[in-house]
């Protein structure tokens, strides 16, 4: 029951950040419409989570001792990487082809489960992911922009592998004794992004007036600033926590599936809020990365008491459901998911 309760949350919270994720472009766009450079507004809003989650860094410092190695990597894939080599790649090719390529990761996920952990993957979470792919390249419509450029490719397959870095790290030292908490990962991940993509995006020749003004949304003029505030809180800050909290409740592999979802709610929030309307192959497609990620999260694989790869506890190999400061179960109910996830498990 315990273990049926985590999986519940745990689909819950990667939702929430599937559905926080997809909003962010919607909010950015306007504010890229009237002036702001793409690059910019990656900056703010990764400066801006990093200083709301700076009281968050300071209270668990001890990370910076613990794991140096962890917080460094999380900065430069999971937030950096995957923000700048994503706007970098649909400078040169169509958004769509770009998106597609950056949510190919839930395969990238699995590869690296099978092939280089070394570890049985479902073959519901294999199906899972043809499905969302298949659908998702009907959400984006890759058929109707096939004019590729190879940097612009292979910097959406850098996001993309980014994107891996992101689902693996985040459940990084779950099978520990002494868990590194996720939200200390998350701030310091976002401390990091904002100075490297300092670097990048040199934000000392922004307009800054134009926060200051009021942005258009499909004929409603909204304030700049509450724009910048739902980027900041919800498409980062909110998006990171519940994500990085639904690796370690899931596994990368089944996060990683219903993450694709964000593709699908940015659509349906586009055609909402900016009147960008959906055809029937969109819907379709939205319909089909629903249907593969419930089936990735559902699947429930044989308890792997005779496998000798899931059975070597202690090794890292299993994904821990309890999370420092999260309220995880532990003791018998957390061996009890840690059995049903062992042969699941990606990070």
């Amino acid at each position: 029951m315990f273990a049926s309760q985590g999986r519940s949350a745990g689909l819950g919270l990667a939702l929430a950040s599937a559905f926080a994720f997809g909003g962010s472009g919607v909010a950015a766009k306007p504010l890229i419409e009237a002036g702001l450079d793409p690059l910019h507004v990656v900056w703010l809003r990764v400066a801006g989570a990093a200083l709301v989650m700076l009281p968050v860094a300071w209270r668990h410092r001890d990370l910076l001792r613990r794991k140096p190695a962890l917080l460094v990597g999380f900065g430069l894939l999971a937030v950096a990487g995957v923000q700048a080599c994503y706007f970098a790649s649909i400078s040169r090719i169509p958004v769509g082809v770009a998106l597609l390529i950056e949510y190919f990761a839930p395969a990238l996920v699995l590869g690296w489960v099978r092939f280089v952990q070394r570890r049985p993957v479902t073959r519901a979470a294999a199906l899972g992911v043809v499905l969302a792919v298949g659908g998702l390249s009907c959400v984006v419509q890759v058929w109707s922009g096939l004019s590729f450029d190879l940097v612009g490719l292979l910097l959406a397959l850098a996001a993309a592998c980014c994107q891996v870095g992101y689902f693996v790290l985040s459940d990084q030292g779950s099978d520990e004794a002494e868990q590194a908490d996720p939200l200390g990962i998350i701030a310091y991940g976002l401390l990091i992004g904002a100075l490297v993509l300092t670097v990048v995006a040199r934000p000392w020749g922004m307009d800054w007036a134009i926060l200051g003004g009021s942005a258009d949304m499909d004929g409603s003029s909204v304030p700049a600033w509450l724009l910048l505030g739902w980027i900041v809180l919800i498409a980062t800050v909110l998006a990171y926590v519940t994500g990085v909290i639904s690796v370690r409740r899931l596994s990368p592999q089944v996060a990683g599936v219903v993450a694709c979802l964000e593709a699908v709610v940015a659509t349906v929030l586009a055609w909402v809020l900016l009147g960008e309307h959906l055809d029937a192959p969109q819907i379709l497609g939205g319909a089909l990365v629903l249907v593969g990620a419930f089936i990735a999260q559902s699947s429930t694989p044989k308890a792997p008491s005779s496998d000798p790869v899931a059975a070597s506890g202690g090794d890292g190999a299993e994904g821990a459901v309890g999370t420092a400061g999260t309220g995880g179960t532990e003791g018998s109910d957390g061996r009890d998911e840690k059995e049903l996830s062992a042969g699941r498990t990606a990070s």
